[in-house]
């Protein structure tokens, strides 16, 4: 058995074998020479667990967190470890709830009365079964099996879920000693793995932290990020009012066709919100609005809306965008592989956009620009703009909140905005849908339906996005006055039926069809909806279907 071994740190290597062996047992013979851990891995384009049994001629190529499926893996097995240790602790009754992502790791809710000491106790416990190394192990058992297994730790949500599968497919379980799991992806052999987290006593919850893809070595330095939290508490909040808070709960919603009272009361809850928006910045006086938040956050229709609304203030408002003040094509930044950065700040004629700006504030006559991304450059003569009286200027882009962009104008004339959908939603108790996830399917379906760029494209320069996103935004939104969380509780029941025939026409052959398959299992849970004519034309979400009356 021939098998090309690929790594980062390592060149590739042919390594021939006479009999089969799992994954992590080819990993033991490289590990010391990667630059990173690794937790997983792909044979032959599809990604697969290091319990994966090598059998035939393939290309094993091991990763690392940099890779957003592994990052994944090491969470969900970081997971299994803490469930673990607090029930090790606290007893097997206690319920966890794994909510969302802040502050670098996860917020977790523990079911029982928890102080600063009980956390160090399953903390210790966590390090403990970490240094025993032990064994976790798959098994596939029955759907009816997987069912009781779910009653007798009464996760009702998970018994829901199973119950409303049509297919009669085994399950597969993870044990860790006596800790048995369901979890919809695969995880690491053993705790010997999992020897980088830190437990934080955070709010009514627990924060379990772990490596970011950024440095995947060291934990990241703790930031108190209370405008998420309260972000992610309002999203909650929705996913109660709307009584969706799980996918089987969107499921039902869909089977019982009521759907439309979704679509009605999400628009609601954004347009409120818009509206409470407008009116603080009606209250502040602002005269420069910036709007920030990473791809597909859905921020030019958002932009727009509140541009009505202020205009239902009695605001006039100038609307800019910083994309046409790119800088011309040949001046675009390098990457450090030598491809043009476009996410760079540097791509930006930042001197240009300040000298506008300023001369917009003091009621002189600018031309803007207008960027031909056909020609790569910008155009001039066409928009000669002078701000009039109580006319405000609107700003969107990914830099809006760095300073750089705004600088020498006054803070008190700003109001900053950040946007990014948070999903309330999640498989069951355990399971987590990302809300990183969520935007990659926004995008791979605006991306086909407007730029005529195939999945394959949109799935192969996504990494590259989320480290501009890393660098360029997400240290910036600490810095809005307000969050908008432009999730649409419904969307990935609508984002499925144009998704899901996409990412099933990449090819094994693709390299980017482990991905696709990846993205194809996230969207099984979910029930396909088929009746979005009934979502309105300035929704959000209209942005990346099609159809909307604010984006063209």
């Amino acid at each position: 058995m021939r098998v090309l071994v690929k790594a980062s740190g390592i060149e590739d290597q042919q390594m021939v074998f006479d009999h089969n062996l799992k994954a992590y047992e080819i990993l033991d013979m490289i590990k010391d020479k990667l630059t990173y851990p690794c937790y997983g891995c792909k044979v032959d384009n599809s990604y697969r667990g290091l319990l994966h049994n090598v059998h035939r001629d393939c290309t094993v190529e091991f990763l690392d967190i940099r890779n957003q499926a592994i990052w994944m893996v090491y969470q969900n097995s970081l997971v299994l470890l803490y469930l673990k240790a607090v029930h090790d602790v606290l007893g097997k009754d206690v319920l966890v709830s794994i909510n969302n992502s802040l502050s670098k790791g996860l917020f977790t809710v523990i079911k029982a009365k928890i102080d600063q000491q009980t956390v160090e106790a399953i903390q210790r416990q966590m390090e403990l079964l970490v240094e025993k190394d032990l064994p976790i192990s798959k098994q596939h058992i029955k759907k009816s099996a997987a069912i009781e297994l779910a009653k007798s730790y009464k996760q009702d949500e998970t018994v829901r879920l199973l119950n409303s599968l049509d297919y009669n497919d085994d399950i597969e379980i993870y044990s860790l000693e006596d800790e048995v799991e369901i979890f919809y992806n695969f995880l690491v052999p053993s705790t010997g793995y999992l020897d980088k987290f830190e437990l934080r006593l955070y709010r009514n919850g627990v924060l379990l932290r772990y490596p970011h893809p950024t440095n995947p070595n060291v934990i990241p330095y703790f930031e108190d990020q209370r405008m998420l939290y309260d972000a992610f508490s309002e999203a909650t909040k929705w996913g109660q009012l709307m009584q969706v808070n799980y996918v089987t709960d969107l499921n039902e919603c869909i089977k019982n066709k009521k759907t439309l009272d979704l679509y009605l009361l999400q628009e609601a809850l954004h347009e409120k919100k818009i509206s409470d928006i407008a009116d603080m910045i009606l209250q502040r006086k602002s005269r420069v609005v910036l709007i920030c938040g990473p791809s597909s956050s859905g921020k030019t229709t958002f932009a727009k809306r509140l541009c009505v609304q202020l205009g239902v203030n009695g605001l006039k408002t100038l609307y800019l965008g910083t994309d046409d003040y790119f800088v011309e094509r040949e001046e675009t930044p390098l990457d450090e592989n030598g491809e043009k950065d476009f996410e760079s700040i540097r791509a930006v004629d930042v001197k240009l956009f300040i000298s506008d700006l300023q001369k917009l504030l003091d009621g002189q006559l600018v031309d803007i620009p207008s960027f031909d991304f056909k020609q790569g450059k910008k155009i001039f003569g066409q928009r000669l703009t002078k701000l009039e009286k109580n006319q405000i200027i609107v700003i969107e882009g990914i830099h809006s909140l760095n300073q750089i962009m705004t600088e020498g104008i006054d803070e008190k004339e700003k109001f900053k905005i950040y946007i990014s959908p948070f999903t309330p939603v999640s498989i069951d108790h355990h399971n987590r849908l990302p809300t990183t996830d969520c935007r990659l399917l926004r995008r791979m379906v605006r991306d086909y339906q407007f730029r005529g760029w195939g999945v394959s494209h949109t799935l192969e320069s996504w990494p590259k996005v989320r480290a501009g996103e890393d660098r360029n935004i997400f240290p910036f939104h600490s810095q809005a006055d307000v969050f908008f969380n432009s999730n649409c509780i419904y969307e990935l029941a609508v984002l499925k039926k144009y998704a899901q025939p996409l990412l099933m026409e990449v090819k094994p052959s693709d390299s980017q069809y482990g991905e696709a398959q990846r993205m194809l299992d996230y969207l099984r849970y979910v029930d396909e909806v088929d009746d979005d004519d009934s979502i309105v034309n300035n929704s959000i979400i209209r942005e990346f279907i099609g159809g909307s009356v604010l984006v063209k």
